[in-house]
């Protein structure tokens, strides 16, 4: 049986295993220097289905859009779960592979089995609170969010009401840290060493599996902590709604938070800062049209801050685009190429403020990310603080001269240098409605904590480096 490549040529649908292809390494320069470009290849050359290397492991990368929405509505067909993959179990991926220790952390986005359903079940419960807009402590949350992004904003200052400074490393990545320190109620300033941790975790370099044994040695700690003393926090909450957690599996939970909260929101912040300041002209009219929402839809769509989701496993064999995949073969889909495939693109309006919201930034189907809509609020938050404090901000590069970062995972800036002035009179604080009693005095730790924090002794060295 055949079937038509992307270019014209014909594939073996029967005959051709993952393994006898020869797959091309995918993280290579020119995936981290120009990914659309990477994909667009693979896809001239097989279709919306491609086979890839992963840092030494074969595995199909899904290209298309429609492929990619059959694989994520499938949750049979295409399970998630470690224990699905053949070569792992036959024991062909080797111990030292770079991605392991993100992989190996069963958390509810790797999880598959029976054990999920009344997990996603928990997570809902525990997430309730901080997503509904109605409740006190989404409302406690976006009192911090606003109280965070002020003290950035201030430190920034502290360098002069004008000057140039690196938004990404002195507002996009420290505000969701403070935000995911407040969700998960750390101790202090404890938090900062965790994110830091979580950062090297993500980015898979090579100090990636130590970063994970602290990592999970610190978030099992905090988890005691709140089995002994429950707060007003997630975990606290997520205790509750699943008391049979153990405080391993509580940390690996806790681990995946941490991640979804600070890495990808703060990719989020700094991607639809970029759009906005550089003359996309219907971005800008969405913002100041107040829809910061839609501009970070629009964002979305183009620059994913998650280019690649984990791995799914083919229950059986199964035809995916132009393949046949074996049944344990592991798929990973791609939001970032799936919104360029043509297929979808070109049916999407460039020209509207109004954006689509077919985009796969946060997944679909019944495995979509349960944190969706709390990063979109804390990104959402931190980017309208930015432009209500700023008078002028402006890239102090030009935007195809910004440098990126690309793991297996994420695609985000290094840093995003900007030229900025502060407004005159910082505008009141946007509360919807009167916060919940005692929010201010909750926020902010007390100024001596905060002088001890390595984030801010980290932040505060940043401003005098740049005098």
């Amino acid at each position: 049986m055949e079937s038509q490549r992307g270019d014209g040529g014909s594939v073996d649908l029967d005959g051709t295993s993952l393994d006898s292809l020869a797959p091309e390494p995918l993280l290579t320069r020119d995936y981290e220097v120009r990914p659309a470009l990477v994909y667009e290849r693979l896809r001239e050359r097989h279709g919306p289905v491609a086979p890839v290397d992963l840092l030494g492991v074969p595995a199909w990368l899904v290209l298309g859009y429609r492929e990619s929405l059959q694989v994520l509505q499938d949750d049979e067909g295409w399970p998630k779960g470690l224990e699905n993959w053949r070569a792992r179990t036959e024991g062909r991926v080797p111990s030292d592979w770079p991605l392991g220790p993100s992989l190996e952390v069963n958390h509810i986005l790797i999880q598959g089995g029976p054990g999920y359903r009344p997990l996603r079940t928990a997570w809902d419960v525990a997430l309730k609170p901080f997503q509904d807009p109605r409740h006190p402590q989404a409302k406690r949350l976006k009192a911090a969010v606003t109280a965070y992004a002020d003290e950035l904003i201030t430190l920034v200052g502290q360098g002069g009401a004008t000057g140039v400074a690196d938004l990404s490393a002195q507002f996009s990545r420290p505000l969701p840290l403070m935000v995911a320190s407040h969700l998960l109620g750390f101790p202090g300033s404890q938090g900062d060493d965790a994110l830091m941790d979580m950062w090297r975790v993500l980015d898979a370099g090579p100090d990636a599996e130590a970063a994970l044994e602290r990592l999970l040695a610190t978030l099992a700690e905090l988890a005691a902590l709140k089995l002994e003393k429950p707060g007003d926090d997630f975990p606290s909450y997520l205790l509750a709604a699943h008391p049979d957690l153990s405080l391993d599996q509580l940390a690996r939970e806790l681990f995946m938070l941490l991640g979804m909260t600070s890495d990808h929101v703060g990719i989020l912040i700094s991607n639809t800062v970029v759009e906005v300041i550089s003359g996309e002209g219907s971005v800008r009219a969405s913002l100041s049209a107040g829809m910061v929402r839609e501009s970070m839809n629009r964002v979305v769509m183009r620059k994913p801050p998650l280019v690649n989701f984990v791995p799914r496993f083919a229950a059986r064999d199964t035809p995916l685009g132009n393949y046949t995949i074996r049944e344990g073969d592991p798929v990973w889909v791609s939001p970032g190429a799936a919104h360029a495939d043509p297929l979808f693109a070109d049916h999407v309006a460039s020209g509207t403020t109004i954006s689509t919201r077919a985009h796969l930034s946060w997944g679909a189907g019944p495995r979509q990310c349960p944190a969706r809509e709390l990063a979109s609020a804390v990104a959402a938050a931190g980017v309208g603080r930015l432009f209500e404090r700023f008078d002028h901000l402006d890239l102090a590069l030009p935007a195809d001269q910004l440098p990126w970062r690309s793991s297996p995972f994420m695609r985000g800036l290094r840093s995003l240098p900007v030229r900025y002035e502060l407004a005159s009179v910082p505008p009141p604080r946007p509360w919807a409605d009167a916060p919940a009693p005692g929010v201010a005095e909750e926020v902010l730790p007390d100024p001596a904590a905060r002088q001890r924090s390595s984030l801010w002794r980290y932040l505060t060295g940043l401003i005098r480096g740049g005098r």
